[in-house]
């Protein structure tokens, strides 16, 4: 029986890079967390602990600080591309690098500016976005060889109060679940969706999907999460040209109606139990018919 090395890559995972870009006297933040892997020809290292095609993950780490600096943060994606470009181009031995990234929003914290005056914002002072995290997911074989970019979101918290039913599902002796035609839906979205090319208007594709996304949510009247994930998969499909597949990760965050009757109190779908554990989990991914393979992208 032969053993040989199989698959493999090695990187640093989340680095944490804030970048402050200084405009006179106003500040704009760009906060990261960036991973990189790189893989190619890494067979001595693993076979014989000879690190000579190593490049340290120590140095991938400084890489993005450096960059950071040298280049300025401007949308995640293009930074990514950047990274794993260089990664490549610049190794013999690095065939391949994929950079993740994750960026979380500031908004500038609003201050009183005097009677009468309501508010203005302090230019460097920021408050930390509660809402979803962006994220880019990038593969790169180095300059014009095969690359992937992969834009989303994840943690976006959205609620429909109403317009929301689940019947006619099996039933069997193990059954309690009884169906309804008024139930709040209610989910936290993971997104992803991949880029036909690397030349997007980035910053205004995601805008724009991340907008899709919410007003397919709000829109759909949902017979179950799983309709739900598709009509906001295709919406932007259809809205954004230059995206063919949408990947969703969506929780049924579940709001059961409390039983009031004891304290003589009807609820006609006022008063819930928001339950966090454990609960139903609706996967699934939507594309167009002439989607290209992309069989590095989601990994």
């Amino acid at each position: 029986m032969a053993i040989v090395l199989g698959p493999n890559r090695y990187g640093k995972a989340e680095t944490r890079v804030v970048r402050v870009t200084k405009d006179g006297g106003v500040h704009h933040i760009k906060d990261l967390n960036v991973g990189v892997s790189l893989s190619g020809e890494m067979e001595q290292v693993h076979l014989r602990g000879d690190n000579a095609p190593v490049l340290p993950t120590d140095t991938q780490k400084n890489t993005v600080f450096a960059f950071a600096k040298k280049y300025g943060i401007g949308e995640i994606e293009e930074f990514g591309l950047l990274l794993a470009r260089h990664f490549v181009d610049s190794q013999p031995t690095i065939h391949h690098a994929r950079v993740e990234i994750e960026e979380y929003s500031w908004d500038r914290i609003p201050v009183e500016e005097g009677p009468h005056l309501g508010l203005r914002h302090r230019q460097h002072s920021f408050v930390r976005n509660g809402g979803e995290v962006r994220t880019a997911l990038v593969h790169s074989d180095g300059t014009g060889g095969a690359e992937s970019v992969v834009s989303g979101l994840t943690d976006l918290v959205v609620l429909n109060s109403t317009g929301s039913e689940f019947h006619g599902y099996i039933e069997d002796e193990y059954t309690t679940l009884a169906p309804t035609d008024d139930r709040v839906l209610a989910t936290a979205v993971t997104a992803q969706w991949r880029h036909r090319g690397t030349d997007s208007s980035w910053g205004r594709s995601y805008r724009d999907a991340r907008r899709c996304l919410l007003e397919a949510f709000a829109e759909t009247h949902s017979l179950s999460l799983q309709q739900t994930l598709y009509q906001m998969g295709r919406r932007v499909l259809n809205e954004r040209r230059e995206v063919c597949e949408v990947r969703m990760v969506m929780p049924n965050k579940h709001h059961f109606a409390v039983d009031l009757s004891p304290f003589g109190m009807d609820n006609d779908n006022e008063v819930f139990f928001a339950a966090d554990r454990p609960y139903g989990l609706i996967e699934g991914s939507v594309l167009t018919d002439d989607a290209p393979d992309a069989p590095a992208a989601w990994n």
